[in-house]
């Protein structure tokens, strides 16, 4: 990044509540959308209980998502340098929580 870019970067403080920086596990998300904004649901899924609780509901723009999927992408990215590959044991077919890319194209 240059001085010029580094320059025009707003720097915004951001206060985490101690609830907050406790957060939220979550082994499943439901994500739908309309034109104008994506939902993003976080529950868990508790083996003997017949049914999950949303427990964080995201509503953003699909612009944010985006983004999102960006910086999602080059954690991720980061995380596999360090640590290795994250490997994902399930069948294609199978949709359990989170659903897997089938494959691994670069993300546009």
């Amino acid at each position: 990044m240059n001085q010029e870019e580094q320059e025009g970067l707003q720097q915004i403080n951001v206060e985490l509540g101690e609830k907050e920086a406790e957060g939220i596990y979550s082994n499943l998300a439901i994500i739908t959308h309309s034109p104008a904004e994506f939902v993003i649901d976080f529950t868990r899924i508790v083996p003997g209980l017949p049914k999950a609780k949303v427990l964080s509901r995201i509503i953003t723009t699909p612009q944010h998502a985006k983004m999102l999927l960006y910086a999602l992408k080059d954690n991720l990215d980061k995380y596999e340098s360090r640590f290795g590959e994250v490997r994902i044991d399930m069948q294609p077919e199978q949709h359990f929580g989170f659903t897997p890319l089938v494959n691994k194209e670069k993300v546009n």
